[in-house]
C-alpha cells in the first residue's frame, strides 16, 4: 500500500489581539438566550466542539451548531448569505477579505497560533525526518490547495526551507488528524507560524452569545480548554 506525507497544521500557540470597536452585546451574561452558528476551519475540527459545550454548561438558555470547512468556502459562505453567527478562520488573508467586503461586526481577535508539521502514516514506514524527505521520489507529497491556509503555509515552509516538493494531490480542507498521522516536528527555522482570529459575523442574529463565545474561547478557561487538544496558552 502507498503511503504518503502531508503537511498539517498542529500544535498552536495563542495570542491575544486588540478587541476595539466590537459589537455592544445585546444581553447581560445572565440574560444570555438562543443559539448561534459557528462557521470554523477544518482544522479546528477536533477541538472547537469542547468551546461551545463549556459555554453552554455556563449558560443554560445557549446552545450552538457548527460548521466546519476549508477557509476560502466559509468566507464565500458568508458573502452569498450563509446564516452565520461567528467565523473562525485559519488565516488573516481570508479573515482581512471578509473584514474589507463589509461582513464583519467588530475587530477580529486572534485566538491562536499554530505551527506546521509533517503528517505521516503511523509508525513513519518511509523514515521521514525532515522537509527535505519530501522531494524524494518514493514519498507521496499531498498539501492543501493553494488558496487554502495551510496550502499556503505548507508552501512557505518549503522554500523557507530550500526544498522543491510538488504535491501529488491537493486537498480543499485539512482536518485535525488526531492518533491517525505521526506528526514529524519541523525545525523552527524552516517553519511557519500560522495564526488563527475569530469575529462576530455582521449578519449575526444573536451579538449577546457570538460576543460571549469569543470572550469565551480568549479567557483562561478557553484556552485551557484548547491546550487540551495540543494548543499553547497564549
Amino acid at each position: 500500500m502507498k503511503r504518503f506525507a502531508v503537511i498539517i497544521a498542529t500544535g498552536v500557540i495563542a495570542m491575544a489581539c486588540s478587541s476595539a470597536a466590537q459589537a455592544p452585546s445585546q444581553e447581560s451574561p445572565q440574560q444570555l438566550r438562543g443559539s448561534i452558528t459557528i462557521f470554523a476551519a477544518g482544522s479546528l475540527s477536533d477541538s472547537f466542539p469542547a468551546l461551545p459545550d463549556a459555554l453552554e454548561r455556563q449558560h443554560g438558555g445557549v446552545s450552538s451548531q457548527i460548521s466546519f470547512s476549508g477557509t476560502p468556502e466559509l468566507v464565500t459562505q458568508i458573502e452569498q448569505g450563509a446564516p452565520a453567527d461567528v467565523f473562525a478562520s485559519a488565516d488573516t488573508t481570508n479573515m482581512d477579505k471578509l473584514r474589507s467586503d463589509g461582513f464583519t461586526a467588530a475587530t477580529p481577535r486572534v485566538f491562536a497560533h499554530n505551527r506546521l508539521e509533517i503528517a505521516v502514516a503511523p509508525g513513519n514506514p518511509k523514515g521521514i525526518r525532515t522537509l527535505q524527505d519530501l522531494a524524494r521520489s518514493d514519498v507521496i507529497y499531498i498539501s492543501g490547495g493553494p488558496t487554502v491556509p495551510i496550502g499556503k503555509y505548507a508552501a512557505q515552509a518549503l522554500t523557507k526551507a530550500g526544498v522543491t516538493a510538488v504535491p501529488k494531490s491537493l486537498e480543499t480542507d485539512v482536518k485535525a488528524a488526531g492518533d491517525k498521522v505521526l506528526g514529524i516536528p519541523i525545525p523552527d527555522q524552516d517553519n511557519v507560524v500560522a495564526t488563527y482570529p475569530i469575529v462576530i459575523v455582521k449578519a449575526s442574529r444573536n451579538f449577546g452569545i457570538s460576543e460571549a463565545f469569543i470572550d469565551f474561547i480568549v479567557s483562561p478557561e478557553g484556552q485551557a480548554e484548547l491546550e487540551t487538544f495540543g494548543f499553547l496558552p497564549a
